[in-house]
């Protein structure tokens, strides 16, 4: 045997030493491939992926010379930064694109970095949109539906909207006031099908194209008519407005007056916000950085018009030590990449890194100058101390929430595990409780709570089968002997332990746990009881139970654990005792037998379901023939056993 293992021992040292001798020339190899890419690499604009070993893109970049660039990576580490040097490490191969420009470099990085997510990029972990109306007006019969994000199209795009509400009210606008389609229906097969028009169309709020109701020409009238509200020019819907109101307070109703000022203010509101948004010289964007611990968020208000309309905030993904201007950098381009509409003022707190080409990147998308600052002092100032203000003071409400979530979950097994004595924390809790009616249909539960959290897969239910008549120790005697029972014949559905037990009950269910892992040799697993009258924890070795505050996350836990255990656990007596009532009544036919009462159960769960349903609805169930179903049909069906049913 010390032979053998002596053999085993060379053997697995000349095996580790192979492999290791296969890693150095693989990254010689490789090392040598990106030795030569880099002598042949153009000294152009263009963006550059960083591969590792399994041919994963790990970081993305652009340059406005590749060559110098990407040469930069593999030369000397000493002035680098600890995270390119960690990048570098991983590198085994890298490819890059040309593009026209170091403009377009910018396009495409942005554009590459969302599709990829790369390990060492600054990433948007959020990566939202505000929402456009899109319409496609090559199209026959166009119809306006909402989208994230501007496509590479001809469809005209309206928006960003800020504000989710100012959209939806456009929306309803185009509803109320332009009978344009806004389903998704195939127009041409509905004509062809020669469809009925929808409700819609009888409620005046669309033409039904799909029912040849208007034609192209008149249709695309009302999509103009649209367009022209959307781009704050209508004066369609403000008249018609005033209009109905001031014929309403002639007719001396004045409830619908008042709803219809209502509607128009909120018409004249949205009309002052369309203007707003296709007009974005007259705006500006204001961003914060923030950073509290190792969390960073960018705060953004969205300033209309003097006012701000709107505020969003973006989670930050980050390697350690990436510098501020970086991160501001990365969260402009991936934000404003695939925006078509947007000011041409940006403020920031911190001034991003390649301002000036990034400005210019903007600029070109934008088709007007523009401008990237920190205000040093006036109204700009303060609008970004305002979002320094927000965006500080969610990073604290942040953290304050998981806090509250560490101590209701991993605290509260922490300080729970202490309070136990427990030498680990419980990772896996299980808790037992039974329930029955006047001892009847006794039904034992299993719930199983990992790392806090309910593990609703390894729940387990028990069918008491002893003669428990209302006995719960010897029911929960029954329901953990037949669990570690499958535990130690090694049934996967078991096998897995438990590192604390809770049993609902006081003293004397305990008692029966502890004897029941003391009968069957299973150690090592803390066992308490939770006694509900006052909800205290019931300690094997001590003589008083163990109380706790009502504002204890311990005590939330174990509370929410046995209520979870105690919910399951009458669920399943529920079904249990509506299953046997079923039974007891399918027993009085002839011919259906247990086979058959539990298919008829399966199929129908109800008594009420079976008397409803026709003789070839109860024939389909599967092991019933046309004989038995006709049975289980005349019986529910007859005179007599109407009455009886009734009584």
């Amino acid at each position: 045997m010390e032979k053998d293992s002596g053999n085993i021992g060379i053997m697995s040292e000349t095996l580790y030493g192979l492999r290791l001798f296969a890693f150095e020339v693989y990254n010689t190899t490789m090392n040598a491939l990106i030795e030569e890419k880099i002598k042949m690499l153009p000294d152009a604009p263009g963006v550059y992926k960083m591969l590792d070993r399994s041919g994963n893109v790990i970081y993305v970049g652009k340059a406005k010379s590749l060559k110098n660039r990407v040469r930069q990576y593999f030369r000397s580490q000493n002035n680098m930064e600890r995270k390119v040097v960690a990048m570098v490490s991983h590198i085994a191969d890298f490819e890059y694109v040309l593009t026209g420009s170091e403009t377009e470099a910018f396009a495409l990085e942005s554009n590459l970095i969302k599709a990829y997510k790369p390990q060492y990029n600054i990433l948007l972990k959020d990566d939202k949109h505000f929402p456009y109306i899109r319409v496609d007006l090559n199209q026959d019969y166009p119809r306006f539906d909402v989208v994230r994000r501007v496509g590479n199209d001809s469809a005209r795009y309206f928006g960003p909207y800020i504000n989710s509400n100012a959209m939806n009210s456009a929306l309803s606008v185009i509803r109320d006031y332009y009978p344009v389609r806004l389903c998704k229906k195939d127009i041409a097969k509905a004509m062809a099908r020669h469809e009925r028009p929808c409700l819609m169309y009888h409620i005046g709020k669309c033409s039904a194209p799909c029912a040849g109701a208007v034609t192209k020409e008149e249709y695309r009238a009302h999509v103009m008519r649209a367009v022209e509200f959307l781009k704050g020019d209508s004066n369609d819907v403000a008249p018609q407005l005033e209009k109905a109101m001031n014929a309403a307070a002639q007719r001396m109703e004045f409830e619908l007056a008042a709803a219809l000022r209502d509607r128009l203010q909120s018409v004249n509101a949205l009309l002052a916000a369309q203007k707003a948004i296709v007009t974005p010289d007259r705006a500006m964007d204001v961003m914060a950085l923030c950073k509290l611990d190792e969390t960073i968020i960018v705060f953004s208000l969205f300033v209309r018009g003097g006012k701000v309309v709107g505020t969003q905030h973006a989670d930050m993904k980050v390697q350690q030590d990436s510098a501020d201007d970086e991160i501001m950098g990365s969260y402009i381009k991936q934000t404003y990449s695939d925006v078509s509409e947007f000011p041409n003022e940006l403020i920031v707190n911190v001034l991003p890194d390649e301002v000036e080409e990034l400005s210019d990147y903007l600029s070109s998308k934008l088709g007007k100058r523009v401008r990237i600052h920190v205000p040093v002092r006036g109204e700009k100032r303060e609008y970004v101390d305002m979002a320094v203000r927000n965006g500080n003071d969610m990073l604290n409400k942040q953290r304050e929430l998981l806090h509250r979530q560490w101590e209701r979950g991993e605290g509260a097994l922490i300080s729970l595990g202490e309070l136990l004595g427990m030498e680990r924390i419980p990772h896996r809790i299980e808790c037992f409780d039974n329930s029955h009616i006047m001892g009847t249909d006794t039904v034992g539960a299993m719930v199983v709570f990992t790392d806090g959290k309910p593990d609703k897969n390894e729940y387990r239910r028990f069918k008491i089968k002893c003669e428990a008549k209302g006995d719960d120790y010897l029911a929960m005697r029954e329901v953990l002997t037949r669990r570690f029972e499958r535990a130690l014949t090694g049934d996967s559905k078991f096998v897995r332990l438990p590192d604390l037990i809770i049993v609902d009950g006081g003293r004397g269910q305990l008692n029966v746990a502890l004897d029941v892992l003391s009968n069957m040799g299973v150690y090592g697993i803390t066992v308490v009881g939770l006694a509900e009258e006052k909800e205290e924890l019931i300690l094997p070795d001590a003589d008083e139970p163990l109380r706790l505050s009502s504002s204890s996350p311990v005590q939330h836990l174990a509370v929410r654990i046995r209520d979870e255990a105690h919910r399951f656990a009458i669920s399943y007596h529920r079904s249990l005792r509506q299953r046997n009532a079923l039974f007891s009544v399918l027993d009085n036919i002839e011919g259906i037998g247990d086979k058959r009462k539990r298919a008829l159960y399966d199929e129908f769960v109800s008594l009420e379901r079976i008397k409803a349903a026709d003789i070839d609805a109860l024939r389909a169930v599967k092991r019933m023939n046309a004989v038995s179903a006709e049975a289980v049909y005349n019986y529910f069906h007859s005179t007599q056993n109407k009455t009886e049913n009734r009584e």
